[in-house]
């Protein structure tokens, strides 16, 4: 008798090291597929900041405000 309770004891104990297993495996499958989807937007956003940045660039070198002026002809 004594050792079937020793048997169950083991059982449960194999049963809840098992659950805690897959658990853990579905945390992390989760936070794979979290990093996965944060790199995929960081490069669409590393994209689209890159089209800013020329576009800002395009705007300010078609801008006469931006321009270099030389400051020793208006200087008398």
């Amino acid at each position: 008798m004594f050792r079937d309770m020793e048997n169950q004891v083991e059982q449960e104990e194999k049963t809840r090291l098992i659950n805690q297993v897959l658990e853990l495996q579905h945390t992390l499958e989760d936070l794979s597929a979290r990093v996965d989807a944060v790199k995929e937007e960081n490069l669409k956003l590393k994209s689209e900041n890159q089209v800013l940045g020329q576009y800002i660039e395009n705007l300010m070198s078609a801008s006469s405000v931006f321009q270099t002026t030389d400051t020793k002809s208006k200087r008398k």
